[in-house]
């Protein structure tokens, strides 16, 4: 159970809206919370929350190490950005306070495959300090443990092959700039998808330079690859624009795009591993029209065949409730920077039990 542990929310954007409701749902202590938004800075958290639980005061993330310090939290949840870069100060600053950490990061989930630089300073760090980071959300379950549970009811997989679509307007301007939604073609060739080009050798000088950007199947791969116990030989990652056929409004982007302008990315990531499976995964993240919806579609290729098919999950709240069901795991774990492929599978967290 979660009712003795006490919660610290960094970033109060639209997840944050579903984790700390769940957290209060779920008889969890919430302790304090912090965003960089103007807009949000002096608010309490029920007015995101939309229910009862009040006295706690959205307060300027550059404060964070003193509310730390005057709220000493067990753990901290950080949904703000994707990338291990984007989040690393204020992972650094939960953990030499000795704050474990949780975060929505994407690139989280398995970060040793795209910054293993990074990774390994924030893994000395947690383990320094005796706290855990770890990264998890939708991806720990529907594109990770979901999947593993049914290899292990194959006799012989060849390839496993997924696709996962989101809508970008679900979670936030952040999100939205990744998959290049508003850029024009030139912009997105410019800061997206340069990767297409680049050799196995450019990639890996890019990533012990913390500066490769990975799609978040790229880390998907890396944690299917551990949860299977598969040795991964050559990767690769192609990022394609998607065009809008028709005006379209974007409430995230605050824009109208226009027929031609991108909305979205599909991200198509492959590899090869030493005992010959293949994966071909791809996420598909883009502005929705009125008639599309989210999809999740796997196959595991062998003896038998298998296909899984979620339509329409609810993608946002099924990520913020794995996230609050995953803070004992965090909390209990040991040091260091911890992928959920090494945790036990997800387990529902029963109200008071």
């Amino acid at each position: 159970m979660i009712e003795n542990i006490k919660v610290l929310q960094i970033g109060c954007g639209k997840m944050s809206k579903y984790i700390m409701q769940y957290i209060y749902e779920k008889n969890g202590q919430i302790v304090g919370a912090v965003d960089i938004n103007p807009d949000l800075i002096g608010k309490d958290i029920s007015s995101i929350m939309n229910c009862e639980y009040k006295n706690i005061t959205i307060t300027d993330a550059n404060n964070l190490e003193e509310l730390i310090n005057k709220t000493r939290p067990d753990i901290a949840i950080i949904t703000t950005m994707s990338t291990l870069n984007d989040i690393e100060s204020l992972a650094r600053t939960c953990l030499k306070n000795k704050v474990n950490v949780i975060t929505t990061c994407e690139e989280a989930f398995f970060a040793s495959n795209s910054n293993p630089q990074l990774f390994r300073e924030l893994d000395i760090l947690a383990k320094a300090f005796g706290v855990t980071i770890c990264g998890c959300g939708y991806q720990d379950v529907f594109w990770g443990n979901m999947i593993t549970s049914v290899c292990g009811s194959t006799q012989k997989i060849t390839k496993i092959k997924g696709v996962s679509s989101y809508n970008v307007e679900d979670y936030g301007i952040a999100l939205a700039k990744a998959h290049g939604a508003g850029f024009t073609i030139d912009e997105f060739n410019t800061n997206i998808a340069q990767i297409n080009q680049m050799s196995k050798e450019q990639i890996e000088k890019l990533m012990e330079q913390k500066q490769f950007f990975p799609s978040y199947m790229w880390n998907v791969v890396g944690w299917l690859s551990d949860k299977l116990g598969l040795n991964i030989v050559n990767i690769e990652q192609k990022c394609l624009p998607i065009l809008a056929d028709d005006t379209l409004e974007s409430q995230t982007l605050n824009m109208t795009l226009e027929k031609g302008q991108i909305r979205g990315m599909n991200a198509v990531v492959t590899a090869l591993t030493e005992e010959g499976i293949m994966f071909e995964v791809e996420c598909i993240g883009k502005v929705y029209t009125k008639d599309e919806y989210d999809i999740n579609e796997w196959t595991i290729f062998g003896e038998p065949t298998t296909k899984i098919l979620n339509e329409r999950p609810d993608t946002v709240k099924l990520t913020c409730a794995d996230i609050v069901n995953r803070l004992v795991d965090v909390k209990n774990s040991a040091p260091g920077f911890i992928s959920t492929s090494k945790f036990n599978e997800p387990k529902y967290i029963v109200k008071n039990f």
